[in-house]
């Protein structure tokens, strides 16, 4: 592991603090992040359950948590592919976590899955797959 719990904490907090709208890091480990959103009514869209767009962004920035745990304070990995499969659906006001494990890292390219949880739910509510690109050592701050 590249970066520690706190330092990619500060790092998100500082530099990317639209992301703390999706959701908190709660645990980081060599691989995989684990990020968790306190549902309210803002995420909430008709019929009374979370969004699909708040389970997408909460998913993303798991997944880029997990990656920048791996390689380092990296600002310009970025999302190149996603795909999500919505498979229940989760409850209304109850938080909902994400973990995000990193399936294969590469030099330019990441590809890792997050599934999507809802408190009080033993079987994921979404499952999402995506790719990064990470850019050469030369574009890197």
């Amino acid at each position: 592991m590249q970066v520690t719990f706190g330092e990619l904490k500060a790092f998100l907090e500082d530099h990317f603090p639209q992301g703390t709208a999706y959701g908190t890091l709660e645990e980081l480990g060599d691989g995989w992040a684990e990020m968790k959103l306190e549902v309210n009514d803002d995420h909430l869209r008709p019929g009374g359950t979370v969004s699909g767009p708040v389970m997408m962004g909460l998913a993303d920035v798991a997944m880029y948590a997990a990656l920048l745990g791996k390689i380092g304070l990296v600002p310009l990995a970025v999302t190149t592919n996603f795909n999500i499969n919505f498979m229940r659906k989760p409850a209304a006001h109850a938080a909902v976590w994400a973990r995000a494990t990193l399936l294969k890292v590469g030099r330019t390219m990441a590809v890792g899955e997050v599934s999507i949880y809802s408190t009080g739910m033993e079987e994921p509510v979404a499952h999402a797959t995506m790719t990064y690109s990470i850019p050469p050592e030369k574009h890197r701050p």
